[in-house]
């Protein structure tokens, strides 16, 4: 072997590779287990939202570099907290006052970046809210939740290998220089797939449910991007490394999370509180 070979330096190949193994790894744990707990629904998933919420509200303040200001950490932690024993115990209402209350005193003990702070705890607060909402109906919550993780979970790894294997133009290549249209594209009609598989499975009818799959999947991207664009205007790569090959729970959840809230907004317009599930998969 020669002293190139030993000294080699891992190429991007390589990395890549490696990258790619990482995220199979952790989607073959961490899916079947998000699953489980969405199934089990009730304090379980209301308890893994309001762990995540958590999470994404710290690692915005990390990425906004707030993070050092204990009083706007543990205000907003607090609230999140508050939110989530509310929801566990059935109560709306009151779950509602506290993470209003939350943005308030994260606004009122930020002394840096105030705006920023409460815009993040604004993201998880809407994360954990909007996740309970669609789940909540016992009849059809876990299968709407189903539908949308599953349109969020395709649209991503849609676009992950349609990008890589066809490549092209970039979609938003100051925002995202990964990103490419090849990828948009693979993931939307990726997201057109699991809409026609419900529907063989008898939920809802072809046409709305290509539509939802379309618009999920459509805003799961924006949401994706949106986040890109708020790390480099931090100039930061990764909200954090806790999950191997995906980055952070901000890496990982943001195109959930954008598809989550919409799904719970239009779910709440059809069918209120108790129906957010049966509105968005019964047509």
């Amino acid at each position: 072997m020669t002293d190139v070979d030993q000294d080699r330096v891992a190429t991007p190949a390589d990395q890549g590779s490696r990258n790619l193994v990482a995220r199979v790894i952790a989607a073959l744990v961490l899916a079947p287990l998000a699953v489980l707990i969405a199934w089990a629904g009730g304090a379980w998933w209301i308890s893994l939202a309001t762990l995540t919420s958590v999470g994404l509200y710290v690692e915005w303040l990390m990425i906004v570099g707030a993070v050092h200001e204990r009083s706007t950490v543990a205000a907003g932690i607090a609230a999140l907290v508050v939110s989530g024993v509310c929801l566990a115990l059935g109560s709306i209402g009151y779950s509602l006052i506290a993470l209003v209350a939350g943005i308030a005193a994260v606004t009122a003990v930020s002394t840096q970046m105030r705006l920023w702070s409460a815009a993040g705890f604004c993201y998880a607060a809407v994360a954990q809210f909007a996740s309970m909402l669609v789940r909540r109906d016992d009849g059809y919550g876990f299968v709407a939740l189903i539908f949308v993780l599953l349109v969020v979970w395709v649209t991503d790894s849609g676009g992950y290998f349609a990008g890589r294997g066809i490549g092209g133009p970039k979609l938003w290549a100051r925002v995202s220089p990964k990103k490419t249209w090849a990828g948009a594209v693979g993931g939307f009609a990726g997201s057109l797939g699991v809409a026609a598989g419900f529907v063989a499975f008898g939920f809802g009818k072809l046409g709305p449910l290509l539509l939802l799959g379309a618009v999920l999947s459509t805003v799961s991207q924006l949401g994706d991007l949106f986040e890109s664009a708020v790390k480099r205007r931090f100039g930061v790569k990764d909200s954090s490394q806790i999950i191997p090959g995906h980055g952070g729970l901000l890496d990982r959840l943001d195109g959930f999370i954008a598809a989550i809230a919409v799904a719970a907004l239009f779910g709440f317009l059809r069918g209120g509180a108790d129906g957010v599930g049966h509105a968005l998969m019964v047509w």
